[in-house]
């Protein structure tokens, strides 16, 4: 923590498995802060600030420090929709020292449709407006997308009382989803995220239907950032499909001068390639899911361990693509003892059981 850091706030959860709790606690954000674990206590750091949990029989305590109280807000929610979602349908209670409850989020911001356009035959890119796009600029690119229903005036979400989010029901029911921001404009005030429309009829895509009939004017907001934080090393090692795309992007446009990324990119075929613009030295192979052999569905994971087993010492690895072959990825590096600091895996879809 700096030095500078006072604002707090303290926590009780009372769960039926306090141990398994702080067990799916410490997996889970292992990928979005450094996670030290001793015994019955955890600690969580990252930019945001820090979340010691510790145990006392049924009870976990935590306590929260942050650098401003926004973001002591923002800490607060996102402990306490995992502690509830960890807990599933066991009975948990959640209460801090001070009441969460407020009106509208503090790391909302409402959003104005400037244009949408498609930049490849299945990746269409919505041009967003707001009064600040600073809090976008660098750090975590993840942000929910919130849209809300056709014909009437938004009503965006606050705060329960236990921390977490009060989303609007019923008629004022929002559509909301995870995407990347793949670039901002910031002396325009814009930002841009790219929506993958997929090929495949009848499988359910709002937010591609949001992005395909999305028109100037239209109103939206944007929850966060938070996750997805640009990786920084003079060697990275980037590997994805689509899904992955607009990240892979803004991860390439953003490093700085002397920065060399080796990227393996899937996608469905040459149509779907995009032009990477990247101030290090980039080195992009494009694999097209089309001339994959019948049923292959490991190819992207297969060629990311040799280029893994082939990269330099001290290489950042930055992986996301489909959940079974993040896991492949993961487990691989785990056996070479790949350092956990140097490295992203996480899957952004699940393929559907057929």
């Amino acid at each position: 923590m700096n030095a500078g850091q006072q604002f707090k706030l303290s926590g009780i959860a009372l769960a039926k498995d306090a141990v398994h709790m702080l067990d799916e606690i410490c997996e889970h954000f292992v990928e979005h802060a450094e996670v030290k674990r001793e015994g019955n206590t955890a600690l969580l750091t990252s930019r945001a600030g820090t979340a010691s949990i510790r145990i006392d029989d049924r009870a976990l305590l935590i306590e929260l420090s942050a650098s401003s109280e926004k973001e002591l807000h923002t800490s607060r929610t996102s402990i306490a929709e995992h502690l509830f979602y960890f807990a599933g349908d066991d009975p948990f209670e959640l209460t801090w020292s001070e009441s969460a409850s407020l009106q509208v989020l503090p790391n909302l911001q409402q959003m104005t449709v400037v244009s949408a356009e498609d930049i490849t035959p299945h990746m269409r890119r919505v041009t967003l407006a707001c009064s600040d796009v600073a809090p976008y600029v660098g750090g975590d690119m993840h942000v929910r997308l919130l849209v809300p229903p056709k014909g009437r005036a938004p009503v965006w979400p606050g705060l329960r009382a236990d921390g977490r989010v009060d989303w609007p029901k019923g008629e004022d029911e929002l559509l909301v989803r995870v995407y990347t921001i793949r670039a901002v404009d910031a002396e325009r005030g814009e930002l841009r995220i790219d929506f993958l429309q997929h090929p495949t009829p009848g499988i359910a895509t709002p937010g591609a239907d949001f992005a395909r009939d999305a028109q100037p004017g239209d109103v939206v907001a944007l929850l966060g950032p938070g996750g997805g934080s640009l990786p920084v090393a003079d060697t990275i090692l980037i590997a994805g499909d689509e899904s992955a795309l607009p990240a892979i992007a803004r991860i390439a446009a953003e490093v700085p001068a002397g920065t060399r990324i080796q990227a393996i990119i899937e996608v469905q075929d040459a149509a779907e390639e995009q032009p990477l613009a990247c101030a290090g030295a980039l080195e992009v192979r494009w694999l097209h899911r089309k001339d994959f052999p019948a049923g292959a569905k490991t190819v992207l994971a297969e060629e990311t361990k040799k280029a893994i087993a082939a990269m330099a010492d001290g290489t950042y690895v930055w992986f996301a693509c489909e959940k079974e072959n993040v896991r492949a990825i993961r487990t691989f590096l785990k056996s070479r003892g790949h350092d956990r600091g140097r490295m992203y895996v996480a899957w952004y879809w699940e393929r559907t059981p057929a």
